[in-house]
């Protein structure tokens, strides 16, 4: 039997946002109890992201959902994620 793929969390930020940083360390030390595929985006590289994010990050999305905004705490993404990657394992 082949295993589920990961979620894939996308982080959306820009340099310079000290949320932006908090966030990613946030997301950087879940990476060691759970597995999940990471995605950065620089909002700041594409108008149409900027106008859609520009103001509410940093954003998390979970396979394309947007999930948490201009916080994230490692107690809300673990449970996300750990539901994500559950929702993959009955498939």
């Amino acid at each position: 039997m082949r295993r589920p793929a990961p979620p894939r969390l996308t982080l959306y930020a820009k340099p310079g946002c000290h949320l932006c940083e908090e966030a990613r360390a946030t997301v950087l030390s879940l990476r060691e109890e759970l597995d999940f595929e990471l995605e950065e985006v620089d909002v700041s590289l594409d108008a149409r992201l900027h106008r859609a994010y520009g103001e509410r990050i940093p954003v998390v999305a979970i396979d394309g959902e947007d999930a948490l905004e201009l916080g994230v705490e490692a107690r809300q993404l673990r449970r996300l994620l750990s539901v994500a990657i559950a929702e993959r394992s009955v498939q």
